[in-house]
């Protein structure tokens, strides 16, 4: 039934009405291309769970709902019912405290990021259903790790359908439902004119007149723009935070050696490949020799900053030369005529001549005062002797 290229994951919050699993899958099932769920997954409490399993499983609706559109019988059962625990490690019944909005939050930002790490799969989540902090939680968590081809819906029914019981989804034979008194949402978008009797009464409904129109919702994509480590959806919020703070300060540097080019954001700044090789060293140095490596962000930090005297040894050189290699890719033997002229490592004046020069022609090229104290190699005056580093955050280096 399915030929998408993705197995299709439907995943819902729900609360007290089911009504919004059926009719959500009946609007996919019925827009240009279908889309035939491959699994369902609905995340709930206690009390949702006892709904579901009653008027969509035990009843028998979900399975007749099935048959007459050609799906798997037995895509959703009890195993595709999935209820969040609270602090104490019990199932929670119902989302009324603080504590219980936590647990819910950390639950649904952990299932939908597990779920993300199949690039085989596609997400359809559905946030009609539940409390608002539930809907609130499935998209944030979309947002943090949703793909570019994961969606987000809202499933609109016409009024007195929605607040139907009896109402689950639109059926291919007409059927005849005893109308609620009052029915309407006089706001709702699909809400018909009153459908009352020539006696005042209200009519029976039809189903045949039933709209169910989804919505599918935009979001903006964080995941692979910013690096998220965070277990808990609060840690999470604020690592991203922060990594949009410093984004607008510090964009991405991104060294590619081989074209000797330096990437800082969208400008680029070409190195001579000498002072190419010492900033790389110092770049390393950044990311590699971070005392600090538990803390995710470098802030105000410069312990990995190194004396001068450091770089100026043989053993030193011969590390380097290995980008120098790498910068002369096609000219492999000239880090080895470097090493034959530096048989003591490179001279004070050589080093400190290359540091100016590289950080005149990172202003010059650059050409964003703002950003040339995080990208230029800085010094710091100590009591013992400088030392010299890069302030930009580990987090924002790329070495090619």
């Amino acid at each position: 039934m399915n030929e998408s290229k993705f197995k299709e994951i439907l995943i819902f919050v729900a609360g007290t009405t089911p009504q919004i699993i059926t009719e959500t899958i009946y609007a996919l099932i019925h827009q240009a291309p279908p889309v035939y769920p491959d699994e369902i997954h609905v995340i709930t409490t206690t009390q949702g769970k006892n709904l579901i399993k009653e008027n969509l499983i035990d009843s028998g609706r979900f399975r007749e709902f099935c048959r007459e559109f050609n799906m798997q019988e037995n895509i959703l059962d009890e195993n595709s019912i999935l209820v969040v625990k609270g602090k104490n490690a019990d199932y929670l019944d119902d989302i009324k405290e603080a504590k219980d909005n936590e647990s819910l939050g950390d639950f649904i930002t952990n299932f939908i990021k597990d779920k993300t790490f199949d690039g085989k799969t596609r997400l359809h989540c559905s946030l009609a259903g539940g409390r608002k902090t539930m809907s609130f939680y499935i998209g944030s968590a979309l947002q943090l790790f949703g793909r570019p081809w994961d969606k987000l819906y809202h499933v609109l029914v016409t009024p007195e359908f929605e607040s139907n019981p009896d109402f689950y989804y639109k059926p291919k034979k007409n059927k005849v439902l005893t109308p609620l008194n009052p029915p309407l949402n006089k706001s709702h978008p699909l809400n018909p004119p009153l459908n009352k009797g020539g006696n005042g009464g209200l009519k029976p409904l039809n189903t045949k007149d039933a709209e169910i129109f989804l919505a599918e919702l935009p979001f903006i994509r964080l995941r692979d723009k910013i690096p998220l480590n965070g277990k808990s959806f609060r840690k999470l919020v604020e690592e991203g935070q922060k990594e949009i703070d410093t984004a607008l300060t510090q964009p991405f540097l991104k060294i590619n050696l081989r074209e000797r080019t330096v990437y800082i954001g969208d400008g680029t700044v070409d190195m001579v490949p000498l002072q190419l090789m010492i900033y790389t060293a110092y770049i390393r140095q950044k990311i590699y020799h971070c005392k600090y490596p538990e803390n995710v962000y470098c802030l105000k930090c410069t312990d990995c900053f190194l004396p001068i005297v450091d770089l100026l040894s043989r053993p030193a050189l011969e590390k380097m030369s290995r980008d120098y290699r790498t910068i002369y890719s096609i000219q492999p033997n000239r880090a080895d005529d470097l090493l034959d002229k530096c048989k003591e490592g490179l001279r004070m004046e050589i080093l400190r001549s290359n540091i100016s020069k590289i950080n005149r022609t990172i202003k010059e090229q650059l050409m964003n005062d703002t950003l040339l104290p995080y990208y230029s190699i800085t010094a710091i005056k100590q009591y013992a002797g400088s030392r010299y580093g890069v302030r930009v955050e580990k987090g924002k280096i790329r070495i090619e």
